[in-house]
């Protein structure tokens, strides 16, 4: 029998299946708050007073559109033609405002009045610590106790905001934990909670629902290389990838379009078989977390591998379904970035550009170096987010 795709982009069948990977597998008190999500969401996406709210806030408040800018000094270091999607000069300082604007005005549709949401490096946490103050809506985000240390300006914005930052002490005190802590207290508060996940994972419709909401990101891509270059299509779309949201924004309006090569940038640590490492795609296996069967770094017995990267936003042992499933099928190629290759790519961006970017960008701008491009090819790289946040580890990691 032939699928039934429930999104005009993605494939993803009405159970939330991208091929094998996907689903929605909950403890049985959150049954009815994601059959709920569900319909609303589909209520909603097309709905034209919701999509007008929605894009009115992303022009006025967010300054959508981001540029596509054309990196003229990286492109001649490259030997190719480098366009950088701007998305660090969004509101907050990343992407993550997109899906965050999004999910709290689904939030409000559906009357909840506390959201919660995780984050790793951040700009997750700020983003809807943004939004619910605009909304004037309770927010509780939870946060490895490891990264409330390094991602310390983030921390101070999401408090400033008005937001209560909980650290999460169990496991590797990332976003793994951190996600588990926010899973919980869902189950603790299901009638008047909205969990708003920053990446492309969890139960279905997550993936779906945070990736409709990013796709904003690839639409403009698409008119703005038009404008520049007299052609809609790039030869390549570049984007970093942990759970990931930027990549599925990056790529959403391009997965239809075979001529258009996607590559994602995983994080590798301190190298893909050190033991210290976050490449979830090389190095995982068919598993499930955080209610989603996709691709999780685990051991032969199945209990998560604890995985590292230098950037709090990559730190993850699992990857999001659609990815896994990108991945797989041969349809993304799959890069392995190390700590120094994402700082090398930083510090020659800011040197060559003037452009700062957030270490979980730094890995796909890695990317360049890791592969060579042909002198006609035309490369978007999604810049995801700024390096403000990044700017200690940065100058504790690396020497001129």
């Amino acid at each position: 029998m032939e699928t039934k795709f429930i999104d005009p982009f993605l494939p993803v069948d009405e159970n939330g299946y991208y091929g094998p990977f996907g689903g929605a597998y909950i403890p049985e008190i959150l049954h009815s708050n994601v059959e709920k999500l569900k319909e609303a969401f589909a209520r909603y996406i097309d709905d034209p007073g919701f999509i007008a709210e929605y894009e009115g806030l992303l022009r006025d408040y967010v300054g959508r559109p981001t540029p596509l800018y054309h990196a003229a000094r990286l492109s001649e270091h490259f030997g190719t033609n480098i366009y950088l999607k701007r998305e660090d000069l969004c509101h907050t300082g990343a992407h993550k405002i997109n899906n965050a604007i999004g999910s709290v005005l689904l939030a409000k549709r559906m009357g909840k009045t506390r959201i919660i949401a995780e984050t790793g490096a951040g700009q997750h946490g700020v983003a809807v610590a943004t939004v619910c103050a605009l909304a004037g809506l309770e927010c509780v985000v939870y946060m490895g106790a490891t990264d409330v240390a390094r991602q310390k300006p983030n921390v101070e914005r999401i408090k400033m905001l008005g937001a209560t930052v909980v650290p999460v002490e169990s496991g590797n005190k990332t976003l793994k934990d951190a996600t588990n802590e926010a899973i919980r207290d869902w189950c603790c508060n299901p009638s008047d909670t909205f969990y708003v996940i920053g990446s492309t994972v969890g139960p279905h419709p997550y993936p779906q629902m945070v990736a409709r909401f990013q796709s904003v990101i690839s639409r403009e891509i698409r008119r703005q290389l038009k404008s520049l270059t007299g052609r809609e299509l790039p030869d390549y779309v570049v984007a970093c990838i942990g759970g990931g949201s930027n990549a599925a924004g990056a790529f959403y309006h391009f997965l239809k379009e075979p001529g258009v090569r996607l590559i994602a940038a995983e994080a590798a640590g301190l190298g893909v078989d050190s033991g210290e490492s976050a490449a979830t795609i090389r190095l995982g296996k068919e598993g499930i977390i955080h209610g989603s069967r996709t691709l999780v770094m685990q051991t032969e017995d199945g209990q998560i591998v604890e995985p590292y990267s230098i950037s709090a936003g990559l730190d993850y042992p699992g990857v999001g379904p659609l990815h896994a499933w990108l991945a797989t099928s041969g349809r993304a190629e799959v890069l392995a970035v190390t700590d120094r290759e994402a700082l090398d790519a930083a510090y020659l961006l800011t040197r060559t550009e003037g452009i700062i970017p957030a270490l979980e960008s730094a890995h796909a701008l890695a990317v360049p170096g890791q592969k060579k491009f042909r002198p006609d090819d035309v490369v978007v790289i999604n810049v995801s987010g700024r390096g403000d946040k990044d700017m200690e580890t940065y100058l504790g990691n690396y020497k001129i």
